[in-house]
């Protein structure tokens, strides 16, 4: 395994990493959950995200349990804050919430801190500055060790840098967004900013977008398979324009590719995101173990894009931002 810089930052983060949305507690159980992070932490991954809203909170607690088998120093673990119910107060960004949130978080987590922190989504109902200086305590009372945002724009972490500078608070680090072949636009262009002028860094989610980049999708939808029991994922595909004969189409050709390097066509798809530099690491979602396993070689073919692999991944996908 590898590891990289988080941004500019001085830690440390496997370049594959494994994270328990979608699966913790509504596909995996406790002994589940248990197996796979053994297996993601035997092959040297050392960060585990996860988040309050992940299965209502059992996501959490579920890792809190299998997190006991493992020396807290060893392993970079985050969460996120935003939604964590359904009251008034229980939701967003406001500093209640996000001391509260962040509370309730590490009970479940069986953690003093987290490593990493994120701002689940931007919130326009609370100042900036809010959010800024309540994330600040929660860095200086050692809750966290870090913080970020998650799919927000560049100009409000912009904005959220610049406040943090002037006050003399902490300022956030990283940004977790989505980022896949049929993705690009964020991540290259709009926050291209932020990786030049402040060393931000990324955690990124959906390398496979969601299953598509796997070719699973390509002859219908399984009623087994992620997309056939969460129907809200589908319908968000399906807004994002991810369940066309046309994409379809380009996973088939991107998987022709991967053919005659030798890879599967999911590790070539986590491969890619890999071949970015401004990737601090890449965030595993599997359910299963042969699923994990397979992602976790995708490693071994990052040196394997070369120009002229990369060029004909460009001539399919045709979606480079300008």
């Amino acid at each position: 395994m590898n590891y990289r810089k988080l941004g500019r930052s001085g830690l440390e983060v496997s370049e594959l990493s494994y994270g328990s949305w979608v699966t913790f507690g509504s596909q995996l159980d406790v002994e589940g959950s248990k197996k796979l992070i053994r297996q993601a932490v035997d092959a040297g991954v050392n960060f585990l995200d996860n988040a309050e809203a992940y299965a209502a909170g059992m996501s959490e607690s579920l890792m809190g349990v299998a997190l006991k088998s493992y020396r807290r120093e060893d392993l970079v673990v985050s969460t996120k804050i935003f939604w964590g119910g359904s009251g008034p107060n229980q939701t967003g960004l406001s500093r209640k919430h996000l001391l509260e949130g962040t509370r309730n978080s590490l009970k479940r987590l069986q953690l003093d801190y987290v490593d990493l922190l994120f701002c689940h989504r931007p919130d326009p109902k609370t100042p900036i500055e809010e959010t800024v200086l309540a994330m600040d305590y929660l860095v200086r009372s050692g809750q966290a060790l870090y913080w970020g945002t998650s799919e927000w724009s560049a100009e409000q972490v912009t904005q959220a840098i610049e406040f943090a500078r002037s006050y003399h608070a902490t300022a956030p680090v990283m940004e977790q967004p989505q980022y896949n072949l049929l993705v690009r636009d964020r991540f290259e262009k709009e926050y291209a900013p932020l990786y030049a002028k402040y060393g931000y860094g990324t955690t990124i989610w959906s390398p496979l977008a969601s299953g598509v980049l796997s070719g699973k999708y390509n002859k219908g939808i399984p009623a087994d398979s992620r997309l056939g029991r969460e129907e809200w994922i589908r319908k968000l595909m399906d807004e994002n324009k991810l369940l066309t004969p046309e994409v379809f189409a380009k996973v088939e050709a991107l998987a022709k590719v991967a053919k005659d390097l030798g890879a599967t066509l999911s590790q070539l798809a986590i491969a890619w995101t890999l071949k970015n530099p401004n990737v601090s690491t890449t965030i595993l979602g599997a359910s299963r173990p042969e699923q994990l396993a397979e992602n976790l070689k995708a490693a071994d073919f990052v040196a394997k894009l070369d120009d002229s692999v990369m060029k004909a991944i460009e001539g399919i996908v045709k979606n480079k931002p300008a």
